[in-house]
């Protein structure tokens, strides 16, 4: 998908709108499905978050206790800038921010305790290739937790989902953050990413272990854990 060659520049366009039409078209469910998937995060001291953007789930792990010290990576300057100024309110938080590349990441091997990716690794230019760069920096016997969009497998869920995010969901982008094609792309790599059981086959081809997927609100987003052993 050729919007994943320029994926940074999307998201530094629509940074200034991003938080707010997220939790606006999403009804805050996307505050719901960061919840949950903290929960099932194992607490570690020092978490990588991949595609950290504004810095929702870093906040949500630091206000829950999961971590002490965060560093996150992402190629949006903008976004970063936000959720570094968000990070500052919460006063004293251990949180740095990197620009940088998922599939390049500037980290040493065995580095984090734990990774965690909110909506980032769809937009991964090659999946594998994250994969296998988050496994690198990860340290043995320590947790992966991937929260991503998924397709419904209900019918009536999937032509209601479908009816929102092939018409209004890009229309009201479009008005809002006035980008013609940040939010048409969000509803074509949602549909034409793998989830579920592939998304776990492609952790397991990583070298992952004990792969697992839970589903959130009738299977629109997943989370996604997994072991380095």
């Amino acid at each position: 998908m050729e919007e994943k060659q320029h994926i940074g520049q999307l998201f530094d366009r629509i940074a200034p709108t991003y938080d707010g039409l997220n939790h606006g078209l999403s009804l805050s469910i996307d505050r719901y499905w960061r919840t949950q998937a903290i929960r099932q995060m194992m607490p570690a001291e020092h978490v990588l978050d991949v595609a950290i953007g504004t810095a929702d789930l870093t906040i949500e792990m630091l206000k829950r206790g999961k971590a002490s010290h965060i560093t996150g990576i992402d190629l949006s300057d903008n976004m970063m800038a936000i959720g570094k100024r968000k990070v500052e309110k919460l006063g004293g938080a251990r949180v740095e921010f990197v620009h940088g590349n998922a599939q390049e990441m500037p980290f040493a091997d065995n580095t984090f305790d734990g990774v965690t990716c909110a909506f980032g690794c769809r937009n991964f230019q090659i999946l594998d290739a994250g994969l296998q760069e988050i496994y690198r920096v990860l340290k043995p016997r320590k947790q992966v937790m991937i929260l991503e969009f998924s397709y419904p497998e209900n019918r009536l869920v999937r032509a209601l989902y479908d009816i929102y995010f092939t018409h209004m969901l890009p229309f009201i982008g479009r008005l809002v953050s006035r980008d013609k094609t940040a939010y048409t792309y969000l509803n074509r790599s949602v549909k034409s990413f793998c989830y579920g059981e592939a998304f776990v086959q492609h952790l397991l081809d990583a070298g992952f272990k004990e792969a697992q997927a839970k589903t959130l609100t009738f299977g629109i987003a997943t989370i996604y854990t997994a072991i380095k052993w």
